[in-house]
C-alpha cells in the first residue's frame, strides 16, 4: 500500500511477490524455474544489486558493514527483492537484512533505485547497536531523489517486522511539514518450491514489468491532478548514508 496525503490524496495497492534469499546459500539454490546469473523464468543476477558489477553480493555487504563499523552483523544476510521475471526486473527498494550469529537483526540496508538509473543505500541500525525489534522506529534523512513530486528533504521512518512466516515493513516519509507518504509492504511466506514458483508465475506473469508501468501511471495521475513537479537534483556523492 502506498498513500500520498497532500496536496492531492492518492492511494493505491498492488499485489506482488518477492524473494528472500540467504546470501550464504544463494549459489547453491537449484530450481527448475529459477537460476542465479542465468536466464530463466525467475532469476537472480548479482549485477542487479550491491556493486552492480557481477561480483558476489555477500562480499559487497560485508565490506559495507565493515566500512560503517557495524561489527555485530556477522551472521546471515537475507536479501528481500523482486527477482527477474522473464529476464526483467526493476526494484524500487530492496532490503538487506543483516543478522548476528544468533539470528538477531542488527542492520538493514535499504537499496533504493529510481527510474533514472540511479541508486542509493540507506543503512539503518539502532542508535545503541542492539538487536532491532518489531516496534523499533529507524530514521533516515532523505538524500536521494526518487519521485519528481517530492523534494529531497525531510526524513523517512522505517519499521520492520520480519519472521520465518512473513514480513511487515512500514515506511513513513515526513517532508518537514508533516507526514506526506505512507508505505506498507506486507507478505506471507510460502515454500520456495517448484509448485510455489509455478503459482507465482501464473498469478503474476508480468509483475516486474508491471512495477515500472504502474510507477509511471501513478506519476501521470499526480501530474494530471496538478501536484507540483520537482526537477531532479544530482545524486549524492556517497553511495551509502546512515
Amino acid at each position: 500500500m502506498h498513500a500520498r496525503l497532500r496536496p492531492r490524496r492518492n492511494v493505491f495497492r498492488y499485489r506482488v511477490f518477492f524473494m528472500r534469499l540467504p546470501l550464504t546459500q544463494v549459489d547453491r539454490i537449484r530450481k527448475p524455474l529459477f537460476s542465479v546469473n542465468r536466464w530463466n523464468v525467475f532469476s537472480f543476477h548479482f549485477s542487479d544489486h550491491g556493486a552492480r558489477d557481477g561480483s558476489a553480493p555477500l562480499a559487497w555487504i560485508r565490506r559495507l558493514l565493515a566500512r560503517e563499523g557495524v561489527k555485530a552483523a556477522d551472521g546471515e544476510v537475507v536479501l528481500q527483492a523482486f527477482p527477474r521475471v522473464l529476464g526483467y526486473v526493476f526494484n524500487p527498494v530492496s532490503f538487506w537484512l543483516c543478522h548476528d550469529r544468533n539470528g538477531g537483526l542488527r542492520a538493514i540496508v535499504c537499496e533504493v533505485n529510481n527510474t533514472f538509473g540511479e541508486h542509493h543505500n540507506y543503512l539503518l541500525t539502532r542508535p545503541d547497536g542492539a538487536v532491532i525489534g518489531d516496534d523499533d522506529i529507524l530514521d533516515a534523512r532523505k538524500v536521494f531523489h526518487v519521485s519528481p513530486f517530492c523534494d529531497v528533504s525531510g526524513k523517512y521512518a522505517f519499521r520492520f517486522r520480519s519472521s520465518a512466516s512473513g514480513c511487515d515493513v512500514k515506511i513513513d516519509y515526513d517532508d518537514g511539514d508533516g507526514r506526506l507518504l505512507l508505505t506498507s509492504i506486507w507478505g506471507r511466506a510460502s515454500a520456495f518450491s517448484l509448485g510455489g514458483l509455478l503459482r507465482a508465475f501464473v498469478l503474476y506473469p508480468w509483475m516486474t514489468l508491471g512495477v515500472m508501468v504502474r510507477i509511471h501511471w501513478q506519476a501521470f495521475k499526480l501530474w494530471i491532478g496538478g501536484v507540483p513537479f520537482v526537477a531532479k537534483p544530482l545524486p549524492p556523492e556517497q553511495e551509502t548514508t546512515r
